[in-house]
């Protein structure tokens, strides 16, 4: 393979290099990094949001989007893929005492109590209403510990095709190498809406969360739930690198819309309402620009040739060296040619050290 053709076919961001895929999870307009849109029908509204995506939940079909594969910090938005994977794990009425660790987790926790016992029940509510990250890390723990979680919620984007998103930590609070995007949220959400308890979770306005003694009540962080009409809800996520994300879904005449957006550096309560609204407008009348695909069969556990999402990160994940990958893009001619020439050099430097050994042994005889 040409310097040049090596060069090209591998993407740097963040000192890492790794391989451009071919073809966009969802459609090839969803790999531009600027406002897709449809003809024929009214602009989406403007959001400040780096990335979004506006689709149709029922059908897939994506109905808008900007910068729909970008890779960011996804902040507790990620929390949706935590509860998508533990919940078909866990019992939800079994009980436990959360250690000290989770109970000790920085950033929004619901309070827990190394004195209290909880059901899994009451820890799904306080992971998807209060945002807990202490009750994202009892959940963890009580699936078999840290690693057990994370390799178990990686494999599960995998078979969503969730390809851009790289669980870290099972609260989404910042950690190098971790991502996701704004298309993969919307594909998390509307695999969470087809599980019950996801959804009865999502939805809860308020609840009672049981304390060392007695109870206290806990409200859902989504403040669509109370302003927006028939708004089912999903979830928002915050941190100071992560800025502002958010998924959720509304459903009205029969119809759910999905929105999602990355990285809003102020308020998106209301433009998330607008985008909402935008997409009850068009949906039925627009033509797609692209679709949320479904998930991989059981028996497929790594993405298929074309599935990667475009090479668009803010923090990158983990990907493959820059030798590994250049060895994996080598074709049969390239490797052809390496081979003619590291046998021609291997060539030349047996000829030139007999040469050499032919010089000392005259030198010798004088």
């Amino acid at each position: 393979m040409p310097v040049t053709a090596l060069i090209a076919s591998v993407s740097l961001t963040g000192g890492t290099a790794y391989a451009a895929p071919t073809t966009p999870v969802g459609g090839e307009a969803l790999g531009s990094r600027g406002l897709v849109a449809p003809a024929g029908v009214k602009k989406p509204p403007k959001t400040k949001a780096t990335s979004y995506v506006v689709a149709d939940a029922d059908t897939g079909q994506v109905l808008a989007a900007k910068d729909a594969h970008g890779r960011y910090l996804p902040a507790s938005t990620l929390k949706t893929l935590t509860a998508l994977t533990l919940i078909p794990k866990l019992d939800k009425n079994r009980k436990i005492r959360p250690s000290r660790n989770a109970c000790n987790q920085e950033g929004t926790a619901v309070g827990l109590s190394v004195k209290a016992t909880y059901k899994i029940d009451d820890l799904f509510k306080a992971l998807m209403m209060s945002s807990g990250n202490d009750a994202a890390m009892a959940l963890a723990e009580t699936n078999g510990g840290l690693a057990q979680t994370m390799s178990d919620m990686n494999a599960e984007a995998k078979r969503l095709q969730a390809n851009d998103t790289v669980a870290k930590t099972p609260s989404g609070l910042d950690k190098p190498g971790q991502s996701s995007s704004a298309y993969d949220l919307a594909l998390i959400a509307r695999a969470g809406l087809a599980n019950p308890e996801f959804k009865r979770y999502i939805s809860t306005k308020t609840s009672t969360f049981p304390a060392p003694k007695g109870h206290y009540e806990i409200s859902n962080h989504n403040k669509l739930l109370w302003r927006y009409k028939g708004m089912v809800g999903v979830k928002n996520g915050w941190t100071s690198k992560a800025l502002g994300s958010f998924v959720g879904a509304a459903t009205r005449g029969g119809h759910t819309i999905v929105v999602s957006v990355m990285r809003h550096e102020g308020y998106f309560w209301e433009e998330v309402a607008d985008l909402l609204d935008w997409g009850f407008s068009v949906r039925g009348n627009a033509t797609p620009v692209g679709q949320l695909v479904d998930p991989l069969p059981d028996a497929q556990a790594a993405p298929q040739p074309g599935a990667s999402a475009p090479a668009t990160q803010v923090t990158p994940a983990a990907q493959p060296p820059l030798l590994d990958t250049a060895a994996k893009k080598q074709t049969d001619s390239s490797k052809t040619v390496g081979m003619v020439v590291i046998g021609g050099g291997l060539l030349f430097g047996l000829i030139w050290l007999g040469y050499g050994i032919r010089r000392r042994r005259g030198r010798s005889r004088l």
